[in-house]
């Protein structure tokens, strides 16, 4: 009995597959010769797609961002590999692009606890409940 377990056990951890989900832009195997010769933005649009991010101070860049999570199964961890495509534009050409990977980008550790809101308001649950008496217009009237 406790080989047949063993053995069902091991069959379930063979059987979990290779997973990949992809988060953001799904990018061409080898992005940076593609990118190098594009000079125009509507071949950008064309080739890799609408930015995601257009900045609004200084330089225009348009930023573009994919993340492929690969997972291979319960007990393995999670690999992620992340890209970012930063594309400096002026009119409609196209000045430089720079190809961002995993081992270019920060390390963000996030902080534990919650980031505080200026001037917030905080109430508790009965307050919230009174708070909300009278700000909704029943079902059915259209209102």
């Amino acid at each position: 009995m406790k080989k047949i377990f063993m053995l069902c056990c091991a069959m379930a951890l063979v059987g979990c597959t290779f997973q990949t989900k992809h988060r953001g832009y799904v990018f061409p195997d080898k992005l940076e010769s593609q990118v190098a010769n594009i000079k125009t933005t509507t071949a950008l649009i064309e080739n890799i797609g609408a930015p995601q991010v257009k900045t609004v101070y200084g330089d225009e860049v348009w930023v573009y961002f994919g993340a492929e999570e690969n997972y291979r199964g319960p007990l393995a961890p999670t690999f992620t590999d992340e890209t970012v495509l930063l594309v400096w534009v002026k009119g409609n050409q196209v000045l430089k692009t720079q190809v961002l990977h995993d081992a270019d980008l920060p390390d963000v550790k996030l902080a534990k606890g919650e980031t505080e809101i200026p001037a917030a308001i905080e109430l508790n649950a009965l307050e919230e409940l009174f708070n909300n008496i009278g700000r909704f217009s029943p079902a059915g009237l259209g209102q």
